[in-house]
C-alpha cells in the first residue's frame, strides 16, 4: 500500500552522472576530496566508465574537462582538439544513444581561474559572451546534444542560441545554470577541475545566497532567451528554491547536487556515522519533491546499482 500511494520517486533515468576528463592515456585517478569519482582519460578509461553508466540505465553525461594548458582567455576551450571536444568524439560514435551535456563555462580552461575574460580586474560580462557562443559550437560539431552554460553571465543564453542557430545546430537544446549561487559547497569540485579563482571570488556574477526573488527573475530571464532546461544549483540549501522556481515555470528543471553535498556524505559514511544508502536516497527523493524532473549528482552510479539497474518491474 505504502508504495501504491508512494507520490514521489527516483529512477536512474531521472539522473545525470558528471565527468571529468582530462589528458594522457590509461588514466583513471581518483580525487581525493571525491571518493569514488575520477579524473578520467579519453582512451579505455572513458569507455569502462560510461560502459557501466548506461549498462544501469543512466541516460547521460555532463563533461567537464582539464585542459593541457591555461591563458587568459582559455583557448583550449573553443580549439576543436579540446579535451571535451575528444571526449565528445569518442562517446557520440561509441554510445550513439547517451544524452551528452557538457559545461559551457572558462573557469576551468582560464589561468585566472575565473569564469569569463577578465578587464581590469573585473569579468567582462559582453566579451565573454562571444568566448561562450565559440565553445557551444564546438561542442555542438564534437556531437553534444545540450549546451550547458554555467558561468552566470548575462545574456550567456541568447547568445549561445544565437551561435549555435547560426552554425546550423538549432536541433541542440541550451540546459541554462539559470540559478546559481556564490556557495561554499562548490570546494571539492575546484579540486577536482582545477579551478578555483587566483584571487578573488565570485561574487560578482554567482548569485547571493540569501536571494529567492532573483532566482525567480534570473530564471525567467533564461527563459525568455531561448533556454530549454533550466538548473538550480546547489541542491540541497536551496531546495526552497527548486521549489519556488518549479512552480513559476513549465520548463524541465534540473537541481545539481554539487560536489560538497556528495563529499559530506562521503566522509560521513566512511567513519560509520550515517548509513549512506539511506541518507543519499533521502536527500534525492527530497529534490525530485521539491519539482526536480532530473538530478546531476555524483551519487548517480550508486543510486542507479541500489535502485537495480533502471528497471521499475
Amino acid at each position: 500500500m505504502r508504495q501504491l500511494v508512494r507520490e514521489h520517486e527516483l529512477n536512474p533515468r531521472d539522473l545525470i552522472q558528471p565527468l571529468f576528463v582530462v589528458h594522457g592515456r590509461k588514466v583513471e585517478r581518483e580525487i581525493a576530496a571525491m571518493p569514488g569519482v575520477f579524473h578520467l582519460s579519453v582512451d579505455e578509461a572513458l569507455d569502462r566508465e560510461v560502459d557501466r553508466l548506461e549498462a544501469l540505465g543512466i541516460p547521460g553525461v555532463i563533461l567537464f574537462g582539464l585542459p593541457a594548458a591555461k591563458d587568459e582567455v582559455g583557448s583550449e576551450n573553443f580549439a576543436s582538439d579540446g579535451i571535451v571536444q575528444q571526449a565528445l568524439r569518442r562517446l557520440r560514435a561509441r554510445h550513439p544513444d547517451l544524452l551528452l551535456f557538457t559545461d559551457v563555462c572558462c573557469c576551468e580552461y582560464t589561468s585566472h581561474g575565473h569564469c569569463g575574460i577578465l578587464r581590469d580586474g573585473s569579468v567582462d560580462n559582453d566579451a565573454t559572451l562571444a568566448i561562450l557562443g565559440r565553445v557551444a559550437v564546438t561542442h555542438a560539431e564534437a556531437g553534444a546534444d545540450i549546451l550547458a552554460p554555467s558561468g552566470m553571465m548575462d545574456g550567456m543564453v541568447a547568445a549561445i542560441r544565437a551561435a549555435l542557430d547560426q552554425a546550423g545546430f538549432s536541433d541542440r537544446a541550451i540546459l541554462s545554470y539559470a540559478v546559481k549561487y556564490a556557495s561554499a559547497f562548490y570546494g571539492p569540485f575546484r579540486e577536482a577541475a582545477d579551478s578555483a579563482p587566483a584571487f578573488g571570488d565570485r561574487r560578482q556574477y554567482q548569485m547571493d545566497p540569501a536571494n529567492v526573488r532573483e532566482a525567480l527573475l534570473e530564471a525567467a530571464l533564461d527563459e525568455a532567451q531561448g533556454a530549454d532546461m533550466l538548473m538550480v544549483k546547489p541542491a540541497l540549501a536551496y531546495l526552497d528554491v527548486v521549489r519556488a522556481v518549479r512552480e513559476r515555470t513549465s520548463l524541465p528543471l534540473l537541481a545539481y547536487n554539487v560536489s560538497g553535498e556528495y563529499s559530506m556524505v562521503k566522509a560521513a559514511a566512511r567513519q560509520g556515522w550515517i548509513d549512506e544508502c539511506g541518507v543519499v536516497l533521502e536527500a534525492l527523493l527530497g529534490m525530485r519533491r521539491a519539482g526536480a524532473d532530473a538530478i546531476i549528482t555524483y551519487h548517480a552510479k550508486d543510486v542507479a546499482t541500489w535502485l537495480g539497474g533502471g528497471s521499475r518491474g
